[in-house]
């Protein structure tokens, strides 16, 4: 991991080259609770992306992963997260690139292609269908999840599911609950409208989180959706067949 400053956060990232030759880049953001390894590194993205030719840009998220914590949940905005992604571009020196976001990154990346659209060539967004719009349902008891000392007195299934995937991430808990107070800020259809760039949305069919990947399409001018058969939130990220699609829909649309 690399390191660089922004806004008072220490942010890890990885810049790794294509397998032969110089390739277009591709900005990965991942999700809450998550980190590069997690959701990038361990799924095969990164070895799949460098191997068809990409060089691949990826972070962690400000409370995420290596990078430093703050524990007010007003550091922890989408527009605040997207800055940070713009900055790491201008770090590497990079004018525009391909942005992958999944879940909560696919948020981010969406403010990124709102508010700094001149970076942004392409959009692919994973995890995260119409709850764009509409929001992901009742989040606060993931909150008071990740809050409380004894995991055992968990009694919310989601909230003990994302305990159980922090805990197991080694994630700092607290920067966590500060983050997902803030970090859900809807994006409203007139808004999606305005994201024109070429875009992929894919969602498992198995996603009680998500929302459809086509009601959100359906809102932008150049978007198109795919169905991650058979898959979970938590299972789509590393699908083959997402992976095969998405690489497929960068090689359509080169910067």
């Amino acid at each position: 991991m690399h390191y660089f400053e922004h806004q008072g956060f220490r942010l890890a990232y990885i810049d790794q080259q294509p397998e032969e030759g110089s390739g277009e880049p591709i900005l990965l953001i991942h999700g809450f609770a998550s980190n590069v390894a997690v959701n990038w590194v361990n799924p095969g993205w990164v070895h799949d992306l460098r191997r068809a030719g990409y060089r691949v840009v990826a972070f962690d998220h400000r409370g995420h992963g290596k990078s430093s914590s703050s524990y007010d949940p007003a550091d922890y905005t989408p527009s605040l997260m997207a800055g940070d992604a713009a900055a790491l571009l201008d770090h590497l020196g990079i004018r525009r690139a391909h942005v992958m976001g999944y879940s909560m990154g696919a948020r981010v990346s969406t403010f990124m292609a709102l508010e700094h659209p001149e970076r942004v060539a392409t959009l692919i967004l994973g995890g995260l269908g119409i709850g764009m719009i509409e929001g992901v349902g009742d989040w606060d008891p993931i909150a008071l999840a990740l809050r409380v000392e004894d995991a055992a007195t968990i009694t919310h299934p989601r909230g003990k599911m994302f305990r159980g995937f922090a805990d197991q991430t080694r994630s700092d808990r607290l920067a966590l609950a500060a983050c997902i107070e803030t970090s859900r800020e809807l994006v409203g259809a007139a808004e999606m409208a305005r994201v024109t760039q070429p875009t992929l949305v894919a969602v498992g069919t198995k996603d009680d989180i998500a929302g459809s990947p086509h009601e959100l399409a359906d809102l932008m001018p150049d978007a198109e959706a795919f169905d991650v058969d058979g898959r979970d939130h938590m299972l789509a990220v590393g699908d083959r067949t997402f992976k095969k699609k998405a690489i497929e829909f960068l090689r359509e649309h080169p910067l």
